[in-house]
């Protein structure tokens, strides 16, 4: 007979908790900026965030803790001053190409 496994039993998968390097960061960010979706965007700068240490990322961007929960929550729309602020504490650059 076979055990049933429910699915509360299975542990949360956190995404975060999968982010350790920069390549990862920026694996992550490309996998993100393709799909085009500007919430998911936001949430995804939470969750790199969130592995680099949420106060130390408030720190570099000089925006407060609980402003950076706030914005970069999933479903958010933060204003590009604010990624541009983010991106730049996380060490993660934008640019274009053809």
């Amino acid at each position: 007979m076979t055990n049933k496994i429910k699915i509360a039993d299975l542990p949360e998968f956190d995404m975060a908790e999968h982010i350790k390097t920069e390549a990862d960061i920026a694996a992550y960010l490309n996998i993100v900026l393709e799909e085009g979706d500007a919430s998911e965007l936001a949430h995804a700068l939470g969750i790199i965030a969130r592995a680099k240490g949420m106060a130390d990322i408030a720190q570099k961007s000089g925006i407060t803790r609980e402003a950076l929960y706030k914005a970069l929550r999933p479903n958010a729309h933060p204003r590009f001053d604010t990624v541009n602020k983010v991106m730049h504490a996380m060490g993660v650059k934008l640019h274009a190409s053809v």
